[in-house]
């Protein structure tokens, strides 16, 4: 994985970027995007706020960084060896963020804040923006064996799949079945009409 994608660009950057990034993500898990200060990271970072606001101007950004560039949110994506498989994979992903602590707290404090601030949107969209990216190559090999055509819209799979989980979890507050992955991937690449 790239420095930059880290966050500590290629010219150089903060030596414990990685610290800053974890006292961020825990301090919004604890406290809320309103709790959030570069203050209360510096402090737990063991970091000098004038080198946080050096490289980050504000909690936004810092914030928008430590999404893309923390290692806890690293993400590799699957490879099962088939569309359906490496999408119920993903979605499972989803689910354990949206359903374990503290990155469930963290994902509902970020969803919450990206609809008060402007800024941190922006930075929500370049960590999708990320994601996707990183996404590719599973529609890529599918596409390549056959499975999926080349003109489909690979973000809105990931949004209905992605949306059905956190619709069910965050905003109905319902439990998943069991068997909730692999029907939510079914139906999305099969359809829900009754086959004649």
């Amino acid at each position: 994985m790239s420095e930059e994608r880290h966050g500590t660009r290629r010219s150089g950057g903060p030596r414990k970027a990685q610290e800053i990034f974890d006292a961020t993500l825990d301090l919004l898990a604890e406290k809320g995007y309103e709790g959030l200060t570069i203050e209360g990271v510096a402090q737990r970072s063991g970091v000098n706020k004038t080198t946080i606001y050096r490289w980050w101007p504000s909690k936004g950004a810092l914030l928008g960084a430590a999404l893309i560039g923390a290692r806890r949110l690293d993400f590799t994506p699957p490879d099962t060896g088939s569309l359906a498989g490496d999408l119920e994979s993903l979605l499972r992903t989803v689910v354990t963020l949206l359903t374990t602590r503290p990155s469930s707290d963290i994902a509902v404090s970020v969803l919450g804040a990206a609809t008060q601030s402007p800024e941190l949107a922006v930075h929500i969209r370049e960590f999708f923006a990320d994601r996707i990216a990183l996404e590719q190559p599973v529609f890529d090999r599918a596409v390549a064996r056959g499975e999926l055509a080349s003109d489909t819209d690979t973000m809105l799979l990931v949004d209905l799949l992605a949306g059905a989980a956190w619709v069910r979890v965050v905003l109905r507050q319902l439990p998943l079945d069991k068997d909730f992955v692999s029907r939510a991937v079914g139906t999305v690449l099969n359809g829900a009409l009754a086959r004649t």
